[in-house]
């Protein structure tokens, strides 16, 4: 049977909708959309580029308990509320991803909050041990 566990990050929003920041099944991690909240005070920068950055941080913090980085991510999604948004981003998502290049997908769509303008969702494969 492989291992299946939640990674919760402490974002009110998990407790309040019933999701986890991450899921490992066996190798494989996948994160939930994650936003530019700083989850232990839970406020958000108004700057595009400054919450890609944190969910970034976000996510590598998730992945780091799954057992793997930022290395390890085959699939990317970005999502928007405004597409102009997206290019200031690039410098920030090319230090993540720029020499992993995993597979990728920009949406333009509503966030569930007006405060967010950028969130990020990844699925990564854990190194064999």
């Amino acid at each position: 049977m492989t291992e299946r566990r939640a990674i919760l990050s402490g974002s009110t929003f998990e407790e309040r909708i019933g999701y986890a920041r991450a899921v490992v099944d066996g190798d494989r991690v996948h994160v939930s959309g994650t936003t530019g909240f700083d989850y232990t005070t839970m406020t958000i920068s108004d700057d595009v580029v400054e919450q890609a950055g944190q969910c970034l941080r976000n996510i590598g913090a998730a992945l780091a308990e799954a057992g793997c980085g930022f290395a390890d991510v085959v699939r990317v999604r970005y999502l928007l509320p405004d597409r102009d948004d997206f290019e200031p981003c690039w410098p920030v998502l090319r230090e993540a991803f720029g020499a992993v290049r995993p597979a990728a997908t920009m949406m333009v769509c509503g966030l569930a909050d007006p405060r967010m303008k950028i969130e990020i969702e990844v699925d990564a494969r854990r190194p064999a041990e």
